[in-house]
């Protein structure tokens, strides 16, 4: 799967300037999952390797829909709630009106949260709170894509989530390094970022931990 966002253009990586991700950390290297929608073949593979592993796991089982997080986890869940053929719903990010969820959803049903990538994790942790007030039991996020960096176990962790990721940046890291798809500067970097994440991103004008940002 790292080869593959790497020959879609998903990753880019640059030492003059940080990445800022929205939920404040600092990263040398960023990830566009949204570039998936653009090429069948690697929508297909997505799908597959997801379900194949959310198999055999057992992440599956008693699943009674899928739940897309707004906005760039919604095609993903489109595709594999069409491929389970189980009911799609979405959560946004902010209550629209009287309701965060959209779709037919009952009280008690399990779910399958389904988003494109984690990097700080607070999204997925609002989406997940949001789902749980509305009824739904959510023991299971699927992502396509997980940094693996940032402490996100402290957010989702306390809600019982176990969270599926079909790739992260040391598999990056190792793809790239192997292909010599970026300079070698580059790479060091990503190292010693993927080394010590938190520090990294401090230094570099990003959150050191969640408690800095209130």
């Amino acid at each position: 799967m790292a080869t593959a966002l790497l020959d879609a253009g998903c990753v880019s990586a640059r030492r003059d300037e940080p990445f800022r991700l929205p939920s404040g950390w600092a990263s040398p290297v960023y990830i566009d999952c949204r570039r998936i929608i653009s090429f069948p073949k690697l929508r297909r593979q997505v799908v597959d390797q997801g379900l194949a592993h959310l198999r055999a796991v057992g992440a599956l089982e008693g699943v009674e829909a899928i739940v897309g997080g707004e906005a760039s986890g919604i095609a993903l869940a489109a595709w594999m709630a069409d491929a389970l053929d189980l009911p799609l719903h979405y959560v946004r990010k902010k209550a629209a009106g009287q309701s965060q969820i959209e779709g037919v959803m009952h009280a008690g049903d399990r779910v399958l949260l389904v988003d494109d990538m984690m990097a700080g994790g607070q999204s997925k942790q609002r989406f997940c709170q949001a789902l749980g007030a509305a009824g739904a039991q959510v023991r299971d996020l699927f992502i396509v894509f997980d940094y693996g960096t940032f402490p996100t176990q402290a957010l989702l962790a306390p809600l019982g989530i176990r969270v599926h990721a079909l790739a992260s940046w040391r598999d990056v890291l190792e793809v790239a390094r192997e292909r010599g798809d970026f300079a070698p500067a580059i790479l060091s970097e990503l190292e010693v970022f993927l080394s010590d994440p938190a520090a990294w991103s401090q230094a570099h004008g990003g959150r050191a931990h969640y408690a800095a940002a209130g």
